[in-house]
């Protein structure tokens, strides 16, 4: 996929409505400006956006309500900086599906780094595996910062071929370990991993990243209809394996899925994160829109 095809006007035209409800929990100390909800320090009056539920009740302009009548709250441009650290799994499972998972999660990363760059901070792209020799981070791209890093976002996003497998867990702790301070930790992924992940989100969270979980499944993974005697092959190990597809056996498979959604969504309610899943047919507004509001599906 092109960087041109990653956002098209109209879903940049959806992005521009919702940039302004992205609020990032961790922060990194460094010289920047964005919306800032702390109290005190150093901060300049940005604007006035509309209060939605959620909103935390302190920054209300309430001498702004009383005038209008409609509730306000205030945004502030503080001296501090914002980093969006993108984590994009491009081991060979994302190749799968239609269209391919690696595609969504790429534009996904893509809407996610707009909304970044949108509010003056900075948007980095980092890569696990997409090389047979690599298992934990592949690629870390330099720091975008502002829109006029979006070009260079996007061309970051646009040259890993999904191959190899990953062990999502090791790249997630060099992450953490080569980032100087804390920001957003956004981990695109379908999470196929047998390896220890939650621990490694875990350690990532106690580092002051605030963590988001994307899953990126393909339809047929949710609702396999496979019916029949398959010979199948480990699209990252290259291991095959015979099996029969009969009701029992997809039964099986669904309970599994099942237990790992579920695992995702414990870890998410427990840590305070986000976890969105998103199959590969659904609009992504939609995803983009649950992905602001911090949801756990």
């Amino acid at each position: 996929m092109s960087s041109a095809t990653l956002l098209d006007p109209e879903f940049v035209r959806e992005l521009e409505a919702l940039r302004r409800r992205l609020e990032i929990r961790a922060r990194s100390g460094a010289a920047g400006e964005h919306a800032a909800k702390r109290r005190g320090g150093s901060a300049e009056f940005q604007e006035h956006r509309i209060y939605e539920p959620g909103d935390d009740l302190r920054r209300v302009d309430w001498l702004a309500f009383a005038r209008t009548g409609t509730p306000v709250v205030k945004l502030f441009r503080a001296e501090e900086d914002v980093v969006v650290r993108l984590l994009i799994d491009a081991s060979a499972s994302l190749d799968f599906g239609d269209p391919p998972k690696i595609e969504v999660a790429r534009r996904l990363a893509a809407a996610f780094g707009y909304m970044a760059l949108a509010g003056s901070q900075r948007a980095q792209v980092l890569v696990a595996g997409s090389r047979e020799s690599t298992t934990g981070l592949s690629r870390r791209a330099s720091a975008r910062r502002g829109r006029g890093g979006l070009a260079g976002l996007l061309r970051d996003l646009g040259s890993d071929a999904p191959s190899g497998r990953v062990e999502l867990g090791r790249a997630l702790d060099e992450v953490v370990a080569q980032s100087p301070r804390p920001g957003m930790l956004v981990v695109l992924s379908d999470f196929f991993d047998a390896g220890p992940v939650t621990a490694a989100l875990t350690r990532a969270v106690v580092s002051g990243h605030d963590v988001a979980l994307v899953q990126v499944v393909d339809r047929g993974e949710i609702e396999p209809k496979f019916e029949g005697d398959y010979e199948l092959e480990d699209a990252e190990t290259g291991q095959t394996l015979s099996i029969t597809m009969d009701a029992s056996a997809i039964d099986a498979y669904v309970m599994r899925f099942a237990g790992l959604v579920e695992e995702l969504r414990a870890w998410a309610r427990r840590h305070g994160a986000s976890y969105v899943r998103v199959s590969t047919d659904e609009p992504l507004e939609g995803v983009v829109r649950r992905f602001v509001a911090r949801a756990v599906d």
